[in-house]
């Protein structure tokens, strides 16, 4: 498999540094992890083990039931969706670095006969059985600019009355030549509708909107706070990372900050169920 675009995005750079920290944290001394002692390295989403714990509300999971992850990344959410409902997660993550290190970190938490981590474009996944009881993606569809036809195919890897659980980036207004620039270059985002837009896709492409909620101001304030975090611990990141990997995760971060403070970007996390 070739290096996939989105290794532009530098949050998806120095994936090393997730090893150094856990070892500089004595966590690679520990037989058996918990998935919630990594969430400050493995939940590359918004909100942390909250996010996951906000779809574990509504999914109504338990043991015999199938999830898919889309975009999976490190495997956080994949690891506490299993852990703390005991479902069986298919974790797909096109980036092999991202999922070789997921599977890894799985099997450090006792999780790998609940979760199989998957190296694959989810358009390339095929229907299974009799489909899956559910599926979840937290800030991956963003960089997918064909939302029906994604929409669509995911329908069909489910079962009816499945529930899709989704939180996703938003376009407030429009944007301006340099949002637009950081979006595509920086963020690997190259086509977003508008919270309303969103939700009809979903309802044209399979789907019925359950429920909807604005994320905007909480996101907001998470990068704002992520980046300020990041800024005050630059000498330590330095130390331990190098100047380099700072550089890359500080331009992200301070990206993204641009994109909600100038209120162009909001986010959404919605519930929806299969035709």
């Amino acid at each position: 498999m070739t290096q996939p675009a989105i290794k532009q995005m530098k949050l998806y750079t120095h994936v090393e540094r997730v090893r150094r920290e856990l070892k500089v944290r004595g966590l690679d001394q520990i037989p058996r992890l918990d998935p919630t002692a990594l969430e400050t390295v493995d939940q590359l989403h918004y909100l942390g083990v909250a996010a996951i714990e906000a779809a574990l509300k509504v999914l109504a999971l338990g043991p015999d039931k199938r999830v898919l992850d889309v975009g999976a990344g490190l495997g956080g959410p994949a690891r506490v969706l299993a852990e703390r409902s005991g479902c069986s997660v298919t974790a797909v993550e096109l980036q092999a670095d991202l999922n070789d290190l997921a599977s890894e970190l799985t099997e450090r938490c006792g999780l790998s006969a609940q979760i199989d981590h998957r190296c694959r474009d989810i358009f390339d996944l095929k229907p299974e059985g009799e489909g899956f009881d559910a599926l979840v993606s937290w800030l991956c569809f963003l960089h997918i600019d064909d939302k029906p036809a994604l929409f669509a195919h995911c329908r069909q890897l489910l079962k009816p009355g499945a529930l899709i659980y989704i939180e996703d980036f938003t376009l407030e207004r429009t944007p301006s030549p340099r949002e637009r620039d950081l979006l595509a270059n920086d963020v690997y985002c190259r086509t977003l509708v508008s919270a309303a837009d969103y939700a009809a896709a979903l309802d044209r492409n399979g789907f019925k909107l359950i429920e909807q909620h604005d994320m905007t101001r909480a996101w907001r304030h998470f990068v704002q706070a992520r980046l300020a975090d990041f800024e005050s611990e630059r000498w330590r990141f330095q130390t331990l990372h190098g100047a380099e990997a700072y550089r890359a995760l500080h331009h992200f971060y301070a990206a993204v900050v641009e994109l909600f403070d100038g209120a162009a970007l909001g986010g959404t996390r919605l519930l929806a169920r299969a035709h």
